[in-house]
């Protein structure tokens, strides 16, 4: 090393500069195994299940290195009803559905009174695959009280949450909705994480399901701009499409309509009037021309976002409200669901 007497700048010897860049190649070169097994091990642990007992092995038979589901019947989630405290349904042969209505809150949007069943219903669902492991998925209703210790309470029982929004505009008390996810080879304890977290809510204990009454809406009407039937649930009307697409979360692939429903919700008000809320599911490049349809169609956009982590391909989500004549709200949501790769969701 020399010093310049023009400028004071300190000078390295050529040699020694070749040196010193000969010795840090040997280091790197020595480096790159350890860090491509570190990457590996990284991407490992991004797609390693989630839930109470983290499985380990092969993928199983499926598309690709994707497994499938199995059907499965009422009997099978036995103690998945157990202890959730209450029964749930079969959905189109491969969906473990259990329904938590938060009938205790009182909730205002813009002057109306949503009921449990237009936004404020709690869904879970339970889907057993061609490996023997289970995957649970749901949306959940909690106030802004109870978010963070519900969070830590799921958080503590590996239930991870995927997304957390709102369905509705200015409402009162302040809702959350969040959505959860775990992954296992033990349904039960996956019941069991996902209750620790409920159980930390207000939600009520179930009631016996009432039957259904006629709702005061032109569902005829509706049925004709939609192009498809829809169903009577708890004094709603409720119409549901699902993605044509093969969906997968992960090495999971959904069954048609999990985590992928476009799904419009009428709340009867009087008249042949209603409270529509509802959301379209999207691919990135059909976003812009659904929120476009649904602007000019009058209707409220309320929240832009996605469900999930690892879905393939990406969906995106669009919640939505409006008040009017049913029929009429039938025909401002039409373009927005033609803008969309869907289909009428089966029944059963």
């Amino acid at each position: 090393m020399k010093t310049d007497a023009r400028t004071g700048d300190r000078q390295q010897n050529p040699n020694a500069r070749a040196f010193t860049s000969r010795r840090r190649m040997l280091a790197a070169a020595a480096l790159a195994p350890a860090l491509t097994a570190a990457v590996a091990t990284t991407a490992t642990a991004c797609t390693r299940p989630t839930g109470p007992d983290k499985p380990a092995g092969p993928a199983g038979p499926g598309h690709g290195g994707r497994v499938s589901p199995v059907p499965t019947g009422q009997a099978d989630w036995a103690g998945v009803a157990k202890a959730l405290g209450r029964a749930g349904n079969m959905l189109r042969g491969t969906i473990y559905h259990t329904g938590f209505p938060r009938r205790d809150l009182l909730v205002i949007s813009e002057g109306v009174v949503v009921t449990p069943g237009l936004a404020l219903g709690t869904h879970v669902a339970f889907v057993r695959y061609a490996d023997g492991s289970t995957m649970l998925m749901g949306d959940v209703v909690v106030t802004e009280n109870e978010l963070q210790r519900v969070t830590d309470a799921w958080q503590a029982h590996g239930i991870e949450q995927t997304a957390l929004h709102k369905h509705l505009l200015a409402q009162s008390p302040d809702i959350w909705w969040t959505h959860v996810h775990a992954h296992g080879h033990d349904p039960v304890a996956l019941a069991r994480g996902l209750r620790a977290g409920l159980d930390r809510t207000g939600t009520p204990p179930a009631r016996p399901p009432r039957p259904s009454a006629p709702v005061d809406l032109d569902t005829a009407g509706m049925e004709a701009v939609l192009g498809t039937t829809g169903t009577v649930e708890d004094g709603l009307y409720k119409v549901l499409f699902v993605r044509r697409e093969t969906i997968a979360d992960g090495h999971l692939i959904l069954p048609p309509g999990l985590g992928s429903t476009s799904a419009f919700n009428f709340q009867p008000l009087g008249g042949g009037r209603a409270a529509l809320s509802g959301d379209c599911a999207m691919l990135a490049d059909e976003v812009p021309a659904v929120l476009k349809a649904l602007r000019h169609g009058g209707i409220k956009l309320v929240e832009l976002h996605n469900h999930h982590l690892a879905e393939d391909p990406r969906l995106f989500f669009t919640h939505f409200w409006a008040v009017g004549d049913g029929v009429a709200l039938a025909r401002a949501v039409r373009p927005a669901l033609d803008a969309t790769n869907v289909a009428p969701a089966p029944t059963g």
